[in-house]
């Protein structure tokens, strides 16, 4: 039986309760050895509130603290603008690393990032990717000829109040890179991607509505124009109350197929219906911590599989590098008011 794998988990962030319960459910497989938080007391604080569960923690004062430690793996969640000198670290040393979306806050620092860990396991946590509906389409895909990929539509109806961008630095240019777009949406393009392939151009209009006071936008309307001929479009914001659940709707010549976060519904030209799974909270209302931690679990689960096996991870630093760069021509886009290609990535 494969040794438990030790883990440090770097950053202790809103998002760390989901990481906290995934690491829990996993015990069989590693432990948690470590934390990094952006202070010393942070860190204490934060293991003294989860004692229970991960009594031989320990916090660490600095980057070098964790690699002189020598864990099996980094998990890292802090804020993107200081990830590249923590993932340097880490990754002369050998230590494998999973981050949290986004890889960094520009096309060019994600790519920065990955060449950095061009010799470790580098994984994201896109865990949109690992849902059951997710999985069942590529299985859909692999069993049926549901003909050439026509139309796509992209929704993500979200909702945040006030209070969540007056925290300092959210949705902010220097601290996150942006707002709804690579905060909240690039988890729905990013799926869209796996099914859709690369988008060609995009014209697109980014705006901050009179709902947020913030730096970034809050809404997003984009054409998509993807290579293989099909025609799209995206509707993403955080300002539409009280927040709907997101879809990825894809037309193709004989079926017309729906992600809707667990839930996959088919329609066949046939008139037949067929829907497997079912919907759940997805964190798209005024709370963001509302969703389950089962798919953060089943990409930390992989992780540690691709450690072990050398295989990629579900959703590898290279593999994420697309979804940057559809952002960044979206973005582009708006601010130019023409129409942007998008960079190829591979």
């Amino acid at each position: 039986m494969t040794a438990k794998k030790n883990v440090v988990l770097i950053g202790c962030g809103m998002v760390a309760s989901v990481y906290v319960e995934s690491f829990r459910n996993l015990s069989d497989q590693m432990q948690l050895v470590g934390v990094l938080a952006s202070t010393g007391d942070s860190g204490r604080a934060f293991l003294e509130r989860h004692a229970k569960h991960f009594p031989k923690a320990r916090a660490y004062e600095n980057i070098e603290g964790v690699v002189a430690a020598k864990p099996d793996m980094a998990v890292v969640i802090t804020p993107p603008n200081v990830r590249v000198a923590i993932v340097q670290s880490l990754a002369s040393a050998g230590i494998p690393v999973l981050m949290e979306k986004p890889i960094e806050r520009t096309l060019a620092n994600a790519h920065e990032i990955v060449d950095i860990c061009a010799d470790i396991p580098l994984g994201i946590v896109l865990q949109h990717r690992v849902r059951p509906s997710a999985k069942a389409l590529h299985e859909l895909l692999v069993a049926n000829d549901l003909g050439a990929l026509r139309l796509v539509e992209i929704y993500v109806p979200w909702w945040r109040d006030q209070s969540y961008y007056d925290e300092p630095g959210r949705g902010s240019i220097a601290r996150d890179g942006g707002g709804v777009l690579i905060s909240q949406a690039i988890h729905t393009l990013d799926l869209a991607l796996q099914f859709t392939g690369p988008v060609k151009e995009v014209t697109a209009m980014c705006r901050t509505s009179t709902f947020h006071t913030m730096e970034s936008e809050d809404f997003v309307s984009a054409g998509l124009s993807f290579e293989n001929g099909a025609a799209g479009s995206l509707v993403a914001s955080t300002a539409t109350y009280p927040g709907r659940t997101e879809e990825i709707i894809l037309h193709y010549a004989n079926a017309s197929v729906t992600l809707k976060s667990a839930e996959l519904t088919v329609n066949w030209r046939s008139g037949k219906t067929d829907t497997i799974g079912s919907e759940v909270a997805t964190g798209a209302g005024g709370d963001p911590m509302a969703f389950t931690s089962d798919w953060h679990q089943a990409v930390i689960a992989d992780f540690i599989d691709c450690i072990d096996s050398g295989t990629t991870p579900a959703a590898s630093g290279q593999s994420a590098l697309a979804v940057h760069a559809l952002i960044e021509a979206i973005i582009t886009s708006s601010t130019t008011g023409r129409v942007s290609p998008v960079k190829k990535v591979s």
